[in-house]
């Protein structure tokens, strides 16, 4: 290659590079843009989604009874231009956004069945619905659901793609996601990913989630033997091989939940203790007829292999026991679905996010969330990847504290900002990742 030759392509490559780099600088800014819009648009909508939580929170419904909020989110969706189906898996609403131009189909799932409870409001606007509350947060969680479409809405000219909204009833008997897609809901919308949130007693302005499990598993386990004069033994020999698998102590600061947010050992430190361990209920329920006795309990795992070697491990145990010709079987009984992140997509939206709204306020968990908690939600991520993150309530100074199902149950509502900011930012850069 001659002189020229040589000195053009340093030129051209230069030149390639300047413009690369003010296309890059051109997205950047329109990013920017963008992400400003978000927050202006949710600024203007604030004080009307504030009415809106407060209205649900005062007139909350049961799961499978949730007429009146289906109703609201319907009419509110319908405002803002949006194709709307209802009465999805009993009082399921489906709102439909689309967008001028051909792209990826991002969905976004709330909840908005209350639960009952005899447990008083804090709060001014009390339920007025008795024995029924909003304590679990799903108020707050529809309510950001409604604020997302409203922003989202606003900037459909700049969008690309399919944006679907699921507000999903009867979530707190974890029946609402199944009734939803046996009535059709995958055949009338086919996103590419989904996401969900729910409110937690992490401070305001903070989210957080994590690839995998992000709850821990939670079954009943069941041991059945051949009646027999040995039951009294057989029932101490079961109960201490059960409870012997549990790999955290009598006296450990586990137990208490204050410490899940502790910055020490909590979810959030990579030394935390809520990882790789097993726990066990320790009130057993014995039943007998006339021809068979049974000890069962709930026992709890942090992981899925954990969970899956407990049968295999006691039906060995017991196999080399001197109880070995009495047992008829060892089984897991009840459905407890668990929450588990698609790796990929949890990684790259906290990376998103944190981009936008900073790693301060973006928080990766290393533990496994304990107490038999969960969510169907888990259901619709067995057929769409999907990430589902925990959205901070509380604010500690002015003593409001956001644990979902706990007396004196509070929300710092400015987290419905909060929620929509982050969560419209995300689903437009998903949108165009």
């Amino acid at each position: 290659m001659n002189s020229n030759n040589k000195l053009l392509k340093i030129v051209l490559s230069i030149q390639f590079l300047f413009f690369t780099f003010l296309i890059f600088a051109q997205n950047e800014k329109i990013e920017t843009s963008i992400h400003n819009s978000i927050q202006q648009r949710s600024d203007q909508i604030y004080d009307s989604l504030v009415k809106i939580r407060r209205d649900f929170h005062t007139y909350p419904e049961l799961s499978e009874q949730e007429k009146r909020t289906s109703k609201k989110i319907a009419k509110y969706l319908k405002s803002l231009g949006l194709e709307v189906h209802t009465n999805i898996g009993g009082y399921g609403v489906v709102g439909i956004l689309k967008t001028n131009n051909k792209g990826k189909h991002i969905a976004w799932r709330a909840d908005i069945d209350a639960l009952a409870s005899d447990i008083p409001d804090v709060v001014d606007f009390q339920s007025k619905n008795e024995g029924v509350s909003h304590s679990c947060g799903h108020d707050v969680n529809a309510t950001i659901g409604l604020g997302i479409a409203n922003v989202l809405s606003s900037l459909k000219d700049n969008l690309k793609g399919t944006i679907y909204f699921i507000f999903q009833p009867s979530e707190e008997n974890l029946k609402g996601a199944k009734a939803m897609m046996g009535d059709g809901l995958f055949e009338l919308i086919n996103p590419d990913e989904i996401y969900a949130l729910h409110i937690t007693p992490m401070p305001s302005g903070m989210i957080g989630t994590r690839a995998d499990w992000l709850f821990a598993g939670y079954k009943s386990i069941k041991i059945d033997y051949k009646n027999s004069s040995e039951n009294d033994s057989i029932v101490t020999f079961t109960k201490n091989l059960i409870s012997n698998l549990q790999t955290v102590k009598p006296d450990s600061k586990f137990w208490d939940n204050r410490n899940l947010m502790s910055p020490e050992i909590g979810l959030a430190n990579p030394n935390t203790i809520y990882k790789d361990y097993t726990t066990v209920n320790q009130k057993f329920i014995i039943e007998e007829t006339d021809n068979q006795i049974s000890i069962s309990t709930f026992i709890s795992a942090s992981n899925e292999a954990k969970m899956d070697t407990i049968l295999p491990l006691l039906k060995n145990k017991i196999s080399a026991s001197k109880y070995s010709k009495k047992l008829v079987g060892v089984t897991y009984s009840g459905e407890y679905p668990i929450i588990n992140n698609d790796i990929k997509l949890t990684n790259e939206s906290m990376n998103s996010l944190s981009s936008i709204y900073g790693n301060q306020n973006v928080i990766s968990l290393y533990g496994i969330i304990p107490d038999g908690r969960s969510d169907d939600f888990a259901y619709f991520q067995k057929q769409i990847p999907s990430v589902y993150f925990l959205l901070g309530g509380s604010n500690f100074a002015k003593g409001i504290i956001s644990m979902p199902h706990s007396p004196n149950f509070s929300v710092d509502e400015n987290s419905i900002k909060i929620g929509v900011n982050y969560f419209s930012s995300l689903i437009i850069e998903r949108l165009f990742n």
